[in-house]
């Protein structure tokens, strides 16, 4: 009898381990002989991080047995591709600024095109260097102070309407297009301005399996096709869906086509995020584990393990550090170039959301209704506001009143601000943190009608209300545009992650509010 010979992980120069095509009859993630390798965990010592390695043979390239095809796009043909098309964007940009610069001095010089040229030259160097400082964290955009005080008439407008509660939302890097997706299975895009929507098909169950998703273990159970979370990459070529199933489904945004499922975790996939500019995904699941893969080569490239309960939440910006935050009230740190994380504790409650605010501060919110600032430097947070969304401290709080006052009961239900000797905690669960992009503006979404805007201060100096905007429901997604000029909210009547509330009064869909600012 012929015995199996197990391989050590082949590893690239450098030490790194050579990425695994994904796919193959044998499952590489359950049948892996694994050790754990770290440091004992301390309550208030960083942790370091030893990626499990696994013992299994790589598998074979999924894409090999396949016929010759046309050549595609290489890495490097795509990168010069987006370069160049970002580029005419910004000399668009740059000739619609000078062509309302000569409207304004008129007629009067002729014969300056090689000045004009120039001048076009270095608007265009002097845009693509602010935008690189902002998207690199290094420069701050001041937004939150240019926010107007909204309107009686400003409210959130639905946008396009799901069957069930909608569970995610994501916005694509232009701001143009939107994704969303609902606990019935549906995935949507949509165009922001009109609102008109495409519907991603689900194939057959056969046509999963080609694709190489786990078959069921019990034969007679049908595959959930119930989603928790999205992500769309830098390039918009790419949309991520994880859900019950387990499962983490790659889709062609441009054909609405299914093209791979990632197999692997063994509880449901509860988060996805792509590192900006890049087609690298990590995903979160309520196994505890994270896992990282590559889009463009459809690989598993990696493990981290460390939390200690589900994982909720994940971020990601251009670095390869990852934030997560889960049910064992840590929020992790994630440095995957050097296989280390920094462990943040909440201090008395789970925390069921956060983002980046840049590579150095994070924003979360807890299910007892508070909010907090983090910073890398500082293991505890920073600032804590407690009960965020459960006092009217905000400036503009008539208008949740008037809303309210239109509302089942005059708003005192599960989903309304109730009366102090009627309010439950409940109701202030913050369920979505949202920060603008590179900028000091962040909006938080619980149960209780209303999602809030906040100013973040400059050098850990705190947290500021700034206004409520009204919307009945539990709001489980929250999505903001580059430029700040509206917020996008996934809403329902249930839950994101159960069925333990519930607000009739709500509409499941998505719901979109724009945003005036002062001029600069």
């Amino acid at each position: 009898m012929k015995h199996r010979v197990r391989k050590k992980p082949l590893r690239t120069k450098g030490g790194k381990k050579k990425p695994r095509s994904f796919g193959g009859d044998d499952d590489p993630f359950f049948e892996s002989d694994t050790k754990w390798r770290g440091k004992g965990r301390d309550a208030d010592d960083d942790d370091d991080l030893e990626s499990l390695e696994s013992d299994d043979e790589p598998a074979n390239n999924w894409g090999e047995e396949e016929e010759a095809a046309e050549p595609e796009e290489t890495a490097d043909e795509k990168r010069v591709r987006m370069a160049r098309e970002h580029l005419e964007k910004i000399r668009a940009i740059a000739r619609k600024v000078e062509e309302e610069e000569e409207g304004e001095e008129g007629d009067e010089e002729e014969g300056r095109e090689e000045g004009d040229e120039g001048r076009r030259d270095s608007l265009v160097a002097e845009i693509l260097q602010k935008d690189q400082h902002e998207d690199s964290g290094r420069v701050r955009r001041f937004l939150a102070s240019r926010v107007l005080s909204p309107e009686i008439l400003d409210e959130f407008r639905l946008l396009l309407k799901h069957r069930q509660s909608v569970t995610a939302v994501a916005l694509a890097e232009d701001d143009s297009r939107g994704f969303s997706a609902s606990k019935d299975g549906s995935i949507l895009h949509w165009d922001v301005e009109s609102g008109k929507s495409e519907k991603y098909l689900w194939p057959s169950e056969d046509a999963l399996i080609s694709h190489y998703a786990k078959a069921p273990q019990n034969p007679s159970t049908k595959r959930s096709k119930h989603v928790l979370t999205l992500a769309v990459s830098s390039d918009r070529r790419f949309l991520a869906s994880g859900g019950l199933d387990r499962h983490i489904h790659l889709w062609d945004t441009r054909t609405r086509e299914h093209i791979q499922a990632f197999h692997g975790h063994k509880g449901p996939v509860s988060c996805l995020t792509f590192r900006q500019g890049t087609s690298q995904l990590f995903s979160g699941s309520f196994d505890r584990t994270i896992k990282l893969w590559n889009a463009e080569d459809r690989t598993h490239m990696d493990n981290l393990f460390g939390h200690q309960s589900e994982i909720l939440t994940i971020d990601c910006l251009r670095k390869e550090r990852i934030l997560t935050a889960g049910r064992d009230r840590t929020m992790r740190l994630w440095k995957v170039p050097e296989e280390s994380q920094l462990i943040f504790r909440a201090p008395a409650s789970s925390l069921e959301c956060g983002c980046f605010i840049n590579d150095s501060e994070f924003l979360s919110g807890s299910d007892d209704g508070s909010i907090e600032l983090w910073s890398i430097l500082r293991k505890k947070p920073t600032h804590i506001i407690k009960n965020a969304h459960a006092s009217p401290i905000y400036p503009n709080d008539h208008l949740h009143k008037e809303v309210l006052e239109r509302m089942p009961d005059g708003g005192n239900t599960e989903n309304g601000i109730c009366k102090s000797e009627s309010y439950s905690s409940a109701n202030s669960w913050i369920s979505s943190v949202a920060v603008c992009r590179g900028s000091d503006l962040a909006a938080t979404g619980a149960s209780d009608g209303v999602v809030r805007l906040w100013a973040i201060e400059s050098d850990n100096k705190g947290i500021r209300p700034l206004f409520s905007y009204p919307l009945v429901g539990f709001i489980n997604s929250l999505a903001f545009a580059k430029s700040g000029r509206f917020l996008l909210a996934g809403v329902g009547q249930e839950p994101r992650l159960g069925r333990w509330g519930r607000v009739p009064a709500a509409r499941n869909g998505v719901a979109i509010h724009s945003i005036r600012l002062k001029e600069e």
